[in-house]
């Protein structure tokens, strides 16, 4: 006997029906053809690979995230793709090996065991820009160009930008002489920004009562551009990456200044977004709708070392099906005529539709016997034949 649930999905699962493929497809085509215009080429990395390779780089969270399975040839593990970056890191290492900066782009469905809290979903639809072979700020600031413009062609409107960098918090944790397991305790509590126990977790730590008193002051350290000032005078006593890595964030914070005025910018010198994996400066756009971020990125340098090339890296990402479900309708509103032809047995008609849709207007070919009329397939216009010519007439 046939079950009666079989047309159910598996929780965070979730198929695309047409009004909401074409948009997703709309969108997509959209930014691949900026990303073109900008010189990011694209790559399509596949939906499984060898788990070493997927995880090159990344931390815990990711290796929770990644299914895994045997491979039946090789009895070597395999993962099925939670994160793209690290595939696109390895063609831009191992197989393109340029020494020149490389710009890739690529867009795809990745699988997670778990979903986000806020967002349920498990298929994430990942599209995103690397930018590899320059370590200067530069290149950091054209992702994030990048990613602003990404947003802007998806229709998003009050974006706000999150700037941060993790280099501050490596520096000082290495000058203070910190263990790993100290500085895995102090990450996560600054992440939580928990004050009252990171004051007592500190007080438990044998290091400089000065690197105490600066890591106190990290989750104080957030806001506009005046708190860059702030941290420059309290972290004055770092060292010569704490000062490289302010004078990024100014860099960056002067040009966003120059080129976005009216873009509401924050500055977190205790966000540590994507910390195990991420060496530099970090960032995430945010929409006062969503909870959560809804494209980020960052530099990541060194992650093609174990693909026998060390490359300097910088990206970002975002969910594909999140930016369309965010945008206003009217974002994909197109065109394009859609046109019921008769069932007919006739030269000229057939001539007719071939003409049309090559021209780019739909055209739906009426079946014999078939159920629904015009109204039920979308119809806009039908094809009507006048004088021995077959046009277009709209339906009143």
């Amino acid at each position: 006997m046939q079950k009666n649930d079989t047309w159910l999905l598996p929780e965070g699962i979730d198929e695309v029906l047409p009004e909401q493929a074409e948009k997703l497809e709309r969108l997509r085509a959209k930014l691949l053809a900026t990303f073109a215009s900008w010189g990011y080429r694209l790559v399509i990395p596949p939906f499984v690979d060898f788990l070493d390779s997927l995880l090159t780089g990344s931390g815990h969270d990711l290796d929770l995230q990644t299914f895994k399975l045997t491979d039946q040839i090789s009895g070597k593990m395999l993962g099925v793709r939670a994160d793209m970056t690290p595939q696109v890191a390895r063609i831009d290492a191992h197989n393109l090996k340029h020494e020149w900066p490389t710009r890739l782009c690529y867009v795809g469905t990745i699988l997670h065991t778990r979903g986000d809290p806020l967002e349920k979903t498990r298929c994430p639809m990942q599209i995103g820009a690397e930018l590899y072979g320059h370590s200067g700020i530069e290149s950091d600031y054209e992702i994030i160009c990048l990613m602003l413009e990404t947003l802007a062609l998806s229709s998003l409107q009050n974006v706000h930008l999150d700037l941060g960098h993790v280099g501050i918090y490596r520096a000082l944790v290495a000058q203070a002489g910190l263990t790993s397991r100290q500085e895995t305790q102090l990450f996560d509590v600054l992440q939580r920004k928990a004050g009252s126990e990171l004051n007592e977790l500190l007080q438990g730590f044998a290091v400089d009562e000065r690197f105490k008193t600066l890591f106190m002051a990290l989750p104080k350290l957030n806001g506009d551009r005046d708190v860059l000032g702030k941290a420059a005078a309290l972290l004055n006593t770092g060292n010569d990456s704490v000062t490289k890595a302010l004078a990024d964030l100014q860099t960056v914070a002067d040009k966003l200044h120059r080129d976005f005025p009216l873009l509401p910018v924050s500055y977190d010198l205790a966000e540590l977004r994507g910390y195990h994996y991420h060496t530099g400066l970090v960032f995430a756009a945010f929409i006062p709708s969503v909870g959560r971020e809804i494209a980020r990125g960052g530099r990541y340098d060194n992650i093609g070392v174990v693909f026998g090339r060390a490359r300097a890296a910088t990206g970002f990402s975002a969910d594909l099906k999140l930016l369309v479900s965010l945008c206003n309708d009217d974002a994909y509103q197109t065109a394009t005529q859609v046109i019921l032809a008769p069932d007919a047995e006739d030269a000229d008609l057939l001539i007719a539709i071939r003409d049309l849709r090559a021209e780019g207007a739909t055209v739906i070919q009426f079946l014999p016997n078939q159920a629904g009329d015009a109204g039920d397939l979308g119809c806009t216009a039908r094809l009507e034949k006048h004088d021995q010519r077959w046009l277009v007439k709209p339906i009143a």
